[in-house]
C-alpha cells in the first residue's frame, strides 16, 4: 500500500477509536441503568464500543504490517474495508438500537458481525498469500 493510503487508514481507525471511547464512556455514565430498557441500552453501547475499538486496532495493525510482513496488498485492503464496514454496521446497528432507533436494526448487526469475520479471513489469507 502506498504512504497517502496508508495515513487514510490511520485516520479512518484513529476517529474508530475515538468514537468508541466516547459511546464507552457514555455508556459507562449516562445511561439510567434503573430500568430493564437502560440497562439493555447500555449492554448495546458497551457491545459495540468493545467491538469498535478491537478493529479500529486492526485497521490500524493491517496499516502498520502491510509493509514489514510483506501482505498480500490487494488482500490486505480488503481487510481493513471489511473492518471498516462491520465497524460501522455492527456496533452502528447497537448504537442506533440503543438510543431508540427502530427495532430493524437489530438486523443489520449480524452483517457487520460477518463483515468483521470476514476481514479477520482476508487478513490471513492476506499473510498466507505474501509476496
Amino acid at each position: 500500500m502506498k504512504h497517502a493510503q496508508d495515513r487514510g487508514w490511520i485516520v479512518a481507525a484513529a476517529l474508530s477509536g475515538a468514537v468508541s471511547v466516547i459511546v464507552g464512556a457514555f455508556a459507562a455514565h449516562g445511561i439510567d441503568t434503573r430500568t430493564q430498557a437502560g440497562a439493555r441500552a447500555r449492554e448495546w453501547l458497551q457491545t459495540g464500543s468493545h467491538y469498535e475499538i478491537v478493529h479500529a486496532l486492526a485497521i490500524l495493525a493491517v496499516a502498520m504490517l502491510a509493509h514489514g510482513a510483506q501482505l498480500n496488498a490487494g488482500l490486505a485492503r480488503a481487510a481493513q474495508i471489511l473492518f471498516l464496514a462491520g465497524s460501522i454496521l455492527f456496533p452502528g446497528a447497537l448504537y442506533a438500537l440503543a438510543l431508540g432507533g427502530p427495532r430493524w436494526l437489530g438486523a443489520v448487526a449480524p452483517v457487520g458481525g460477518l463483515a468483521f469475520i470476514l476481514g479477520w479471513l482476508a487478513l490471513a489469507a492476506a499473510a498466507f498469500t505474501r509476496r
